[in-house]
């Protein structure tokens, strides 16, 4: 796709955080539940971003982005257990929880701009 995206860059680079986490998860704590659940939420959020770029329509990209919100809370979700349950380190909790939450709040943006502007249309039309 041509031009930059930051929350495309943004996404993909936590996903690639995420499938990390996953390995270590699996290879050094022997745990695969929660491995399980934050590798398929962590990296959903950046696939729906991708989905949602060639949207249907702007009711279709609104939805995938929404999506891509929900896949995002639910991994900040995930982190937050992993962390309190002493399967990862604080400081690496927070560093990846912190990448989780810029995430969420480029998406609440991104929706709400996409939202004003079918709004503009549909009052145009």
């Amino acid at each position: 796709m041509e031009g930059k995206s930051i929350l495309r860059d943004k996404s993909y680079a936590f996903a690639i955080r995420v499938v990390k986490l996953s390995l270590h998860l699996q290879k050094n704590k022997k745990e695969f539940v929660l491995n399980k659940q934050i590798l398929r939420s962590g990296t959903a959020i950046g696939a729906l971003i991708r989905e949602a770029e060639f949207g249907q329509s702007r009711a279709d990209f609104i939805y995938k982005m929404t999506i891509s919100l929900k896949e995002a809370n639910e991994t900040e979700y995930w982190l937050l257990l992993l962390m309190d349950t002493d399967f990862i380190e604080e400081k690496l909790a927070k560093s990846l929880i912190a990448d989780c939450v810029e995430l969420i709040k480029m998406l609440i943006a991104t929706i709400k701009t996409a939202k004003d502007r079918l709004l503009k249309t549909e009052k145009v039309k």
